[in-house]
């Protein structure tokens, strides 16, 4: 398999390039930091510290720190005037929590901004993904007392780690399904995935594919959007939002989803009900050293381009709103 999708990959990456790079204007290096960025940034270091630092490794070996996990979520909802829900499924016997909440606009379209709150066995998981946890409950807080047009949903997923990983004991894998069963309009998802790791030095950034990264940065200084071929429309939509904000370098691509590392987060669960999805990621594995390791702790992560991710992607989120 490995050799065909690189042949693959090497054979057809001309005939389908305009599917993969996303074209737009980029910038070098990260802005500095306004005063409302700042205090983001503050509200990541918290957040990053309890998942990653207090909390630590959570998951179905590490239950009680996994429910923990939940409780500081739905606390930090509440907190934020918003009233979460637990959408609870058994694995083995144990109760498991996705943890949504859900701001109701005019429009019975759904966007949907989800983020995984288990950590993989070994690992507190900072990066991977109480980054995505921190950005979504921050994300959650700035539009909690907004009206907006489309019906927000912000929600918190157990469970993606293997062994549970493109399982149908996935937590978004579950909530996706019921999604669908009930007929929601989720017009966006949009998965939040390791986003905090950035570096500067040459050759920081590589690639599943060589072919893939003869057209790419080797530096890695930005943040990636990634997407399947089906939801490539949405990609092209939310990252030329998220370059008008010009602080933070950006790169896109929709690539067939079989390609390692498209489909590795809740996005795919969603792919595998018809909803379009996006993932925003530092790339992970190809990028992040302490990748599922007892290393990744908070000290790891660059909290300056990490609040900067943030704030643009809120700026995608209020358009998206406006235009869905």
């Amino acid at each position: 398999m490995f050799v065909f999708i690189i042949s693959l990959a090497a054979a057809g990456i001309a005939g389908w390039w305009f599917l993969l790079k996303m074209p737009g204007k980029n910038i070098a290096n990260a802005a500095e930091l306004s005063r409302t960025e700042i205090d983001l940034r503050d509200e990541l270091i918290v957040d990053v510290r309890t998942l990653g630092g207090e909390i630590g490794e959570r998951n179905m070996w590490r239950y009680a720190q996994l429910n923990a996990a939940a409780d500081f979520i739905e606390s930090s909802f509440l907190r934020a005037g918003l009233q979460p829900r637990r959408d609870t499924y058994q694995v083995n016997d144990l109760p498991c929590d996705n943890i949504e909440v859900e701001i109701r606009g005019a429009s019975p379209q759904i966007v949907l901004i989800g983020a995984h709150y288990d950590s993989v066995l070994g690992a507190p998981g900072a990066n991977d993904n109480g980054s995505g946890v921190a950005a979504l409950l921050a994300l959650a807080r700035r539009f909690a007392a907004r009206s907006t047009s489309c019906t927000l949903r912000f929600v918190a997923f157990v469970n993606e780690e293997p062994p549970y990983f493109q399982t149908k004991q996935m937590g978004s894998f579950v909530y996706a399904g019921r999604c669908k069963a009930r007929g929601d309009q989720i017009a966006a998802m949009i998965s939040l995935e390791t986003i905090g790791y950035f570096s500067d030095a040459p050759r920081s950034q590589t690639y599943p594919i060589p072919a893939i990264g003869a057209f790419y940065p080797r530096t890695g200084n930005f943040i990636g959007f990634v997407s399947n071929l089906h939801s490539r429309a949405l990609l092209r939509r939310a990252i030329a939002l998220f370059r008008e904000q010009g602080k933070l370098p950006s790169e896109g691509a929709a690539l067939p989803s079989f390609i390692p590392g498209v489909a590795w987060s809740d996005q795919w669960s969603f792919w595998e009900h018809g909803y379009p999805g996006i993932m925003i990621t530092d790339t992970a594995p190809f990028r992040y050293p302490h990748y599922h390791s007892a290393t990744d702790t908070p000290d790891k992560l660059d909290y300056d381009r990490f609040a900067l991710v943030v704030s643009g992607m809120q700026k995608v989120i209020e358009e998206l709103d406006k235009s869905l």
